[in-house]
């Protein structure tokens, strides 16, 4: 049937389960389609390298298993989603040339080599750019500057070397900005500064070096930013205290660095941060006719890392794990009632937690191993109930761990390495303990009022047993005389019994 249908304009067969080759037929009556989307089916083989659509069609591929080069439409289209597939070689050089009107620009996660051509700077009608998730090498280009309508640009999971382009800075309308997992080195551009729409930085798993630049902690250029994560590079100094004028920041990872200092105090202003997160926001941009770039993050919560799409705007994180960090533990932080994360591990920070911990009421993890905390684990912690991954681990802490409430679904894991804690769950018991044959602790007061009670109960319940009748018999003398008659019957009538089996 749908080889006949030549005229069709609009053909959605996504979804559908569809595991073949395009065949050739099918190139017949697609050039005069708006809509061309096959997207997660089991496509195999290779698209034609120059296919047929109508102009300025969508064309959507996502989620098979195609392969080969990129192919290039005939005609000017202005969507192109090829993410998720097999496709190999280069990005084809002439991309502008075929699409220089291109809109959404897709090809992530396939197996793509060489540069990226700085001709896909001349296609300024971008409002997102994907090409995460591939083998791409060389800079990035300067060129990608010009896309001025730019709203998602990632380049993450590739090889990509060198400085970032200074030009960057220059698209003011750029709300996601992924340039994770390359090989990045130097600082961060001072033009970034200019990025006022920017809502996600992420800049991770790079060799980035020098100081975090303190224009990051405008508030009224970033009012916007809900991600900052400058996580595994090589970046050093203190972490400047304006930070906490970003008052949309939800996620903020510096982990992996070599920063120095203190946690400044004034952490405990992250407006977003001191609010429990209710809505769910579904995080996207570059929205065209269907298609956007769906925001995602791997944060690294519970334990592990947890890559997060459409709840990630329920996420709220701080990690400042293995770095050179220092000075006491900022009471501070417990205003941020919404945290659902907290970080600290492998540090060199000391004094005590504070009890007002038991503020953060929506934390799920706490890592505050490999420091040089001390004191008392505060019992207030108990009460926080949605706590489920706690690492206290290589501290100082000393005393009775408060084994109630949800610290009892911890194990020794949690605790070990502080020699001078005792109790539940550790084999070390505190000192004074005493303990019966099952291993319960018994306290001699309360054992003994319990059986003070025990026996006066019992002597209260003979004698009301004894008493209460022969009082009610000795008024009634129906009831006396009916009493003693039932007992003399039922004394013959045992006598009589006993003598009959005496008898036989």
């Amino acid at each position: 049937w749908l080889r006949t249908q030549k005229k069709l304009a609009f053909l959605d067969i996504s979804n559908a389960s569809i595991s073949d080759t395009i065949p050739d037929w099918f190139w017949e009556i697609s050039s005069n389609l708006s809509l061309l989307n096959v997207s997660f089916n089991q496509l195999q083989g290779q698209l034609q390298n120059l296919f047929d659509v109508a102009p300025f069609a969508d064309v959507d591929f996502s989620s098979n298993l195609l392969e080969g080069p990129i192919p290039l439409p005939t005609v000017e289209i202005e969507l192109l989603d090829l993410s998720q597939n097999q496709f190999s070689g280069p990005i084809p050089l002439n991309i502008s040339k075929s699409m220089p009107n291109l809109i959404f620009l897709s090809l992530s996660d396939n197996k793509l080599t060489g540069n990226i051509p700085a001709s896909i700077g001349e296609m300024m009608s971008l409002q997102v750019i994907d090409l995460s998730y591939n083998f791409l090498m060389g800079s990035i280009p300067a060129s990608i500057g010009n896309c001025s309508f730019l709203k998602a640009l990632d380049l993450s999971n590739n090889n990509l070397p060198g400085m970032i382009p200074v030009p960057l800075g220059q698209l003011n309308q750029l709300q996601s900005l992924h340039l994770s997992n390359n090989k990045l080195i130097g600082k961060l551009p001072s033009s970034f500064q200019n990025l006022s729409s920017l809502e996600t930085l992420d800049l991770g798993n790079n060799e980035l070096s020098g100081d975090i630049p303190p224009w990051i902690g405008d508030g009224d250029n970033f009012s916007k930013l809900r991600i900052l994560r400058l996580r595994s590079n090589a970046i050093s100094g203190e972490i400047p205290s304006n930070l906490s004028n970003l008052s949309s920041l939800q996620v903020l990872d510096l982990a992996l660095n070599n920063l120095t200092g203190s946690i400044p105090v004034t952490f405990g202003d992250f407006k977003a941060m001191c609010r429990e997160q209710y809505i769910n926001q579904y995080l996207h941009y570059g929205k065209y006719r269907g298609l956007y770039y769906a925001e995602s993050l791997v944060v690294n919560i519970k334990g592990g890392p947890q890559k997060y799409t459409k709840t990630l705007s329920l996420v709220t994180s701080i990690d400042l794990s293995s770095n050179n960090l220092q000075g006491e533990f900022p009471d501070e932080i417990t205003k941020l009632v919404g945290l659902v994360a907290l970080n600290l591990s492998q540090n060199r920070i000391i004094g005590k937690i504070p009890k007002s911990i038991s503020s953060l009421r929506q934390l799920s993890s706490l890592d505050l191993s490999s420091n040089r905390l001390s004191g008392a684990i505060p019992s207030s912690m108990s009460s926080l109930s949605f706590l489920s991954v706690l690492n206290l681990s290589k501290n100082n802490f000393s005393g009775r761990i408060p084994y109630t409430g949800q610290m009892t679904t911890f194990e020794v894991s949690s605790f070990a390495g502080n020699p001078g804690l005792c109790g539940a769950p550790l084999v070390l018991k505190c000192p004074g303990d005493d303990l019966d044959k099952g291993g319960t602790i018994i306290d001699d007061s309360s054992d003994g009022f319990i059986d003070e009670w025990f026996y006066l109960s019992v002597g209260v319940g003979f004698a009301a047993g004894i008493l209460v009748p022969m009082f009610i018999l000795a008024i009634k003398k129906s009831w006396r005389d009916a009493y003693f008659s039932f007992v003399e019957k039922f004394v013959n009538s045992s006598v009589r019994m006993k003598k009959k089996r005496i008898a036989t």
